[in-house]
């Protein structure tokens, strides 16, 4: 990874959470905003629900930073609504998720070596 997609990557976190659920919620398929919706609602057992605005501002702001696409590719017609736009991850997105998991990661580490967090440090 270059100096320059390296310092992109560090502008951007510490990632706003709304977005670091957004991008989980697209690491594994490409999904329409209330398919996002309802696996981050699902993820978190209930504890966040986007709501649209939310929504729709945050993946606008990730399509402007490149961390998500717009996809062109569409499930069958019967089985849409042609309403809907369906985003996927970026190559740049799943960077930025993955420096992202390893600073919480080294965050969890030092809370756990303070005593703020169970397990090990």
């Amino acid at each position: 990874m270059s100096n320059t997609q390296n310092d992109e990557i560090d502008a951007l976190l510490p990632l706003p959470p709304v977005t670091f659920h957004i991008l989980i919620a697209l690491a594994d398929e490409d999904r329409h905003g209330y398919a996002i919706m309802q696996d981050v609602a699902q993820r978190t057992d209930g504890a966040l629900k986007l709501g649209a605005g939310t929504l729709y501002r945050s993946v606008q702001r990730m399509l402007e930073q490149g961390l998500l696409s717009e996809v062109s590719t569409r499930p069958a017609p019967e089985m849409d609504d042609e309403r809907r736009r369906y985003y996927r991850i970026t190559a740049f997105g799943r960077a930025v998720a993955r420096a992202e998991t390893r600073r919480l990661a080294q965050m969890l580490k030092l809370a756990r070596a303070s005593g703020f967090a169970p397990g090990k440090a």
